[in-house]
């Protein structure tokens, strides 16, 4: 049986160990191996001195060698203060550690990338760039991860601004990437376009920005943005910028009320705010209704429940159909713009890899089937040359790849 939190806090090592979670967590799940062999002391004297100094001398005199004769054009950081980890919330540095190695660890599985998990003891957002900025020499590429919101807001865009290879939060465009790409693929399934669809999304922190955000770059019809205090609006006068940014830019059909009202008649419910969301409610919106109950560990609205009224229904969870996961994302976006060397990764990347992975399903689409298992070979791959391909359109890839 699974120790609870409050029962592991006290108990010793040897008696976590019984529990195969802990077991395999035991010395992390990482380690760092040499590349090449070091058998005798003409090994070494390549390896290390004296040899390095003839590549040191060259990546001083032309600094972008250090991205051919150094681990760093395929190495990225995964970057965490701790605040706002998995459905744990602020728990600190140390206790993310176990989540930024499991995020290193798909990194390598998934697209061969390597990645160095960083938990940082600081939340102050002037000391989170600064850290970063000057940690940013060592990697090809920055992924934030569980950093609370609104804060990672400013983080990413500062960051984005002041570094010149790619930035990425993962709670927001990861997740925003796996959903158009299940919505694109439910909207197929229904007969309709992303254009025919209104949308409503609970939860308007890093992912529920960010996935509406990129709905509408991919050209959504309506969509409306609930927060704790119900609709966001021009109307109200309690929202912070990003809120209130995405008061002018959402919910043109003038919903005030709760996520609960907006649903009525509404084509798709996307959950990420951990509330609940009513059987009644789902049973009020659109015929072929689409619901992405994403909250974990328990969704905004029980599966089998929504399945009685809604067409496509996915969740975050693995035990059920079209789980919503990440993973799906982020090493094939991030293994694209390593290859190329990009200096950023832009909105078109994002819905290019989007893209590609809603056309992986391709003619076995159906209702328990509109996203790729995470273990479909085929998916880091597509999702990879889409956003190599993109970068070079956008004109931030610096070498072919």
């Amino acid at each position: 049986m699974t120790a609870s939190p409050a029962s592991s806090t006290s108990s010793s090592p040897a008696s976590l160990d019984v529990d195969p979670v802990f077991a395999l967590h035991r010395g992390g799940k990482l380690e760092v191996r040499s590349t090449i062999p070091v058998r005798d002391a003409g090994d070494l004297s390549l390896a290390y001195t004296p040899g390095v100094a003839q590549v040191c001398t060259a990546i001083a005199d032309t600094p972008s060698l250090v991205n051919d004769y150094t681990w760093v054009s395929n190495v990225v950081a995964v970057v965490s203060d701790g605040t706002a980890v998995l459905g744990l919330g602020d728990i600190g540095p140390a206790a993310a550690m176990p989540v930024m190695e499991g995020k290193a660890l798909l990194f390598k599985e998934f697209a061969g990338v390597d990645a160095v998990p960083i938990c940082l003891d600081c939340t102050d957002v002037d000391a989170l760039v600064e850290t970063v900025v000057r940690l940013a020499p060592s990697f090809g590429g920055i992924n934030l991860e569980d950093i609370s919101a609104p804060r990672c807001f400013e983080v990413e865009n500062r960051l984005r601004e002041l570094l010149d290879i790619p930035v990425f939060h993962d709670d927001q465009h990861g997740t925003a990437i796996v959903v158009l790409a299940a919505l694109t693929n439910a909207a197929r399934l229904t007969g309709r376009a992303l254009g025919d669809l209104r949308a409503v999304v609970a939860g308007a922190g890093a992912s529920g920005v960010a996935v509406t955000r990129i709905l509408l770059e991919a050209g959504i019809g309506d969509i409306a943005v609930a927060d704790s205090k119900g609709m966001i609006h021009s109307g109200r006068d309690d929202l912070n910028p990003v809120k209130a940014a995405l008061a002018r830019d959402t919910n043109r059909a003038g919903h005030t009320g709760s996520t609960e009202q907006a649903l009525a008649g509404a084509d798709v419910f996307v959950g990420l705010s951990g509330s609940t969301v009513s059987e009644e409610a789902i049973a009020s919106m659109a015929p072929d209704s689409i619901v992405f109950a994403l909250s974990n560990p328990t969704p905004e609205v029980a599966p089998s429940v929504a399945a009685r009224h809604a067409r496509v229904v996915a969740t975050g969870r693995s035990d059920f159909p079209n789980q919503i996961n990440n993973v799906l994302a982020f090493p094939g976006v991030f293994r694209g713009a390593l290859d190329v060397r990009a200096t950023a990764i832009t909105e078109n990347m994002k819905v290019a890899a989007a893209t590609a992975l809603a056309a992986v399903v391709g003619d076995d689409l159906a209702a328990d089937y509109v996203i790729p298992s995470p273990f479909d070979e085929r998916v880091a791959p597509a999702v990879t040359a889409a956003v190599a391909e993109q970068a070079r359109k956008d004109g931030v890839a610096r070498v072919n790849g």
